[in-house]
């Protein structure tokens, strides 16, 4: 396979291509505060945002959003860690809206091909354990890329929470393996263990549109709430809030992929796959949780 070696005569609208990347680095750097977006820095540099992300790139391996976190993370182990600031202060020093944003950059996921979903986990080994939680005991489900499945058991439903998560996965091989898990459940309900020195990894597993539908729920702020019809918009399919709410109950990652934060119309506290008790449960803790930071 070739490759395109970019040189510094690749000209673009305002300059070598080596040039632009040098401006936009230099602005990530000295302005992350502001938290400029790919459209704000390409309409300065007067190009379009497709043909800066890929210029960008190309030359330094790594989207303009993804060197963005980068700085500013490497900013807030600076702030956390040397100077000791609250999570709070170091979110607003940081330009994020606060602590949600911060968490956010925290977890990292990536999603399984179309041929892995329709596989529905043929030749995929499921490691789970059953682990207590703020919210009642937590079922979860790891593989070698990461965290994959978390479920709610009540009391005497240990079996019933298993089969409907593995229902998911009819030809995976599910192996007890809580010595796996643990770390996983230590990390997950732990907010003083959210750090960026290793990320925790998440799997996604699910169609195109599902897929779509969880990556819009990890954007929603710790501590808030949208609606669906927020969800669908975001999505791009403004009309389709009835099958986003059908996506987010079949969410496999509760609390992390924090699908308890969408809302009926009007703000109502529909239905959550866990129980609207659990769901009620967790917002409250999540609001404490943003408080006491």
């Amino acid at each position: 396979m070739s490759m395109k070696i970019a040189t510094a005569h690749d000209i673009t609208p305002d300059g070598t291509d080596y040039e632009t990347v040098c401006r936009v680095i230099e602005m990530l750097t000295e302005e992350y505060q502001e938290q400029p977006s790919l459209e704000a820095i390409a309409a300065r540099l007067r190009q379009s945002p497709t043909q800066l992300q890929k210029t960008f790139t190309r030359w330094a391996g790594l989207s303009p959003k993804a060197f963005l976190q980068a700085v500013t993370l490497d900013h807030a182990k600076r702030l956390l860690g040397d100077e000791g600031m609250p999570l709070l202060e170091t979110s607003i020093e940081l330009g994020l809206s606060g602590p949600g944003r911060l968490h956010d950059l925290f977890v990292t996921h990536e999603a399984m091909s179309p041929g892995e979903w329709k596989a529905k986990g043929d030749g995929l080994v499921m490691r789970y354990g059953f682990h207590p939680s703020p919210f009642g005991l937590a079922l979860i489900f790891v593989t070698s890329r990461g965290l994959a499945g978390l479920a709610f058991a009540d009391a005497g439903q240990e079996r019933a929470s298993f089969d409907d998560m593995a229902r998911r996965w009819p030809n995976a091989r599910f192996v007890e393996d809580s010595s796996a898990t643990a770390p996983y459940a230590a990390r997950v309900f732990n907010p003083s263990a959210w750090t960026g020195e290793q990320p925790l990894r998440v799997v996604l597993i699910g169609t195109d549109f599902q897929i779509r539908v969880w990556e819009s729920l990890l954007k929603i702020p710790f501590g808030r709430a949208v609606t669906y019809k927020d969800v669908a918009g975001d999505i791009g399919q403004p009309k389709a809030s009835r099958a986003v709410g059908a996506a987010i109950g079949r969410n496999p990652i509760s609390f992390v992929v924090p699908c308890h934060r969408a809302l009926g119309k009007g703000g109502t506290l529909t239905g959550y796959h866990w129980g609207l008790t659990r769901k009620r449960a967790i917002l409250g803790w999540e609001a404490a949780q943003s408080e006491a930071v």
